[in-house]
């Protein structure tokens, strides 16, 4: 089936342009002025006035991960639906190895998850919790069935690596050509923090930010700069949330390391205030590392807009009120983690672009095309090109909504975004050339493929 797209502003990370693009068999076969008595089309659909981005790919999500006690409000079938809904034609979720797993069986654990149902593309990192030698010579095996970028922490009993850990794990990597993303918290303060707040009674939410103040982010970046430095190895500083954090980040780039950048939609559009909020309202935004000041805000827009932050993902870790109610009477109890990943391509175009804070190109950039380099996707993921495959988002700058629980395609009961008022939405997205979203709603669910994924382009 021929499909035209007629007229539509295609937005690449270097230009913008009004372009027709051909899809046929599930890929982009051409694009530019295309008369329709040339390809002889099935069916012609005017994009006049819509931007047209490539499928927004998001690198951070935490699917059916069993954590804090419980498990994950979205599955990979709830999860992925609410993805495509919003733009994203791809996740890259964390295959998580627990204590005394094998890489392997890490692996074939989140397989049999995303296989129950998955509404987009899909890859994923491995997340080290247990770093020995038997898991370092998996290293090779796990690039064979294409994971090709891995995760680490510096917090969380369950998951943290120590300093010597990180060392080899990050310099064992990059032997093979692969990177890490690290979760930077400096776990043992937290900790002193912690056990001070509660000897003082203090037990609600509000006291999450305050444990996890953004220094303990800042020296745990900083630490991990100089791990880096001594591996002579990049690596990605996940969710980057605060101006200090930032910096740490710009030196160790000034000195002449790699270093790779994160950050989210909540650290760009939430502020410290929310834990302000009463009747244990605050808990939806328990989430590590926490929101931070509003100054903040201004500096990570600004880094996006330079190119300081190479790409924008959600970390999208849902919990429904009844989950986050485990944490009712010790804040430490509360599951980390907020829903994010459909709202993601609307807020950013909203905030971003319509308000002048960066352009269509940069949104491409961090949502789409730098994603697609840095994870091994590129051009089959990331770009509107001829073989690429047609995975589509029809942007209307026109098309008005107000983000509200009740119309998401979460397993969730309430939105951190709620009541957002925006002025452009997606009015369609398309997998593979197959129309799977119109008009805000999901019209095919479960054709979601695994990504076997290449090895990084950390330049270009």
């Amino acid at each position: 089936m021929k499909i035209l797209l007629k007229d539509g502003t295609v937005v690449s990370g270097s230009g913008t342009s009004v372009q027709d693009i051909l899809i046929e068999d599930e890929k982009i076969v051409r694009t530019g002025v295309i008369e329709e008595a040339e390809v002889h089309p099935d069916e012609i659909r005017d994009m006049s006035g819509k931007y047209l981005f490539p499928g927004f790919i998001d690198a951070h999500t935490h699917m059916d991960l069993e954590v804090s006690g419980t498990v994950t409000a979205d599955d990979f079938r709830t999860g992925a639906r609410a993805a495509l809904a919003g733009g994203t034609t791809v996740v890259i979720d964390f295959a998580t190895q627990n204590k005394g797993e094998t890489l392997k069986e890490a692996l074939a654990n989140w397989q049999k998850k995303a296989a129950k149902g998955c509404s987009c593309d899909y890859g994923f990192h491995m997340a080290v919790s247990d770093w020995n030698d038997t898991v370092k010579a998996e290293i090779p095996e796990m690039i064979k069935k294409g994971i090709t970028t891995f995760k680490l922490y510096m917090t969380y009993p369950a998951m943290r690596l120590n300093d010597g850990e990180l060392y080899e794990a990050i310099r064992a990597f990059w032997e093979h050509g692969c990177f890490a993303g690290v979760h930077c918290e400096n776990a043992d303060l937290i900790d002193a923090k912690i056990r001070e707040a509660k000897k003082e009674g203090r037990f609600g939410p509000e006291n999450h930010p305050k444990v996890r103040p953004d220094t303990l982010e800042a020296e745990a970046v900083h630490r991990l700069m100089v791990i880096a430095r001594l591996a002579e190895a990049p690596v990605m500083v996940v969710h980057t949330s605060s101006a200090k954090a930032l910096e740490e980040i710009r030196k160790a780039r000034r000195s002449g390391q790699t270093v790779l950048s994160e950050t989210c939609p909540q650290y760009l559009l939430l502020d410290e205030s929310v834990y302000e909020k009463k009747d244990f309202e605050a808990a939806k935004y328990v989430c590590s590392p926490p929101m931070r000041a509003r100054e903040n805000q201004d500096v990570l827009w600004k880094a996006i807009a330079d190119g300081e932050i190479d790409i924008l993902s959600t970390d999208h870790c849902s919990f429904t009120m009844e989950q986050k109610r485990m944490g009712e009477s010790d804040f430490t109890k509360i599951p980390n983690g907020m829903p994010g990943v459909e709202n993601r391509g609307e807020l950013i175009f909203h905030y971003g672009v319509l308000q002048g804070r960066i352009s269509p190109e940069i949104m491409c950039r961090v949502l789409s095309e730098r994603p697609a380099k840095l994870y091994g996707l590129y051009p089959q993921k990331g770009a509107l090109f001829v073989g690429s495959d047609a995975d589509i988002v029809v942007m209307d700058p026109k098309r008005k909504k107000t983000i509200t629980a009740a119309d998401h395609h979460y397993n969730m009961d309430y939105s951190p975004y709620e009541g957002f008022e925006l002025d452009g939405s997606i009015e369609e997205v398309y997998l593979r050339g197959a129309l799977s979203v119109k008009d805000g709603k999901v019209i095919s669910e479960n054709q979601g493929r695994y990504l076997h994924r290449n090895l990084p382009k950390l330049r270009g």
